[in-house]
């Protein structure tokens, strides 16, 4: 199996997933009983991803996922700190010189 991916924003570790409509969908690593998303294996390995419906409900050979855009918590970005950048908002002159 496998290693899993790591999300870019967050660092979580993630699968990625093809869904029925071909796309790619990243789900948390660990399956989640409340979650909206069944996972399954085919017969080369590949992982894929359905939405269950009433009609097609979740099979016993899937589990259930949460989508990684629903958990993605990135963290807060540092504060940057310009050194020796002057602010011009008030001090700005007109053309020609004038105040």
């Amino acid at each position: 199996m496998p290693p899993p991916s790591y999300c870019r924003a967050c660092g979580a570790p993630i699968r990625w997933t093809i869904t029925e409509k071909r796309k790619r969908l990243a789900v948390d690593l660990e399956p989640d009983p409340n979650g909206n998303t069944a996972v399954s294996r085919d017969g080369r390995g590949v992982w894929l991803s359905r939405r269950p419906t009433e009609e097609l409900p979740v099979a016993p050979f899937e589990k259930l996922h949460t989508p990684h855009v629903a958990t993605c918590q990135p963290p807060e970005p540092e504060p940057t700190r310009c050194l020796g950048l002057v602010s011009l908002g008030d001090d700005r002159r007109t053309r020609g010189g004038a105040r």
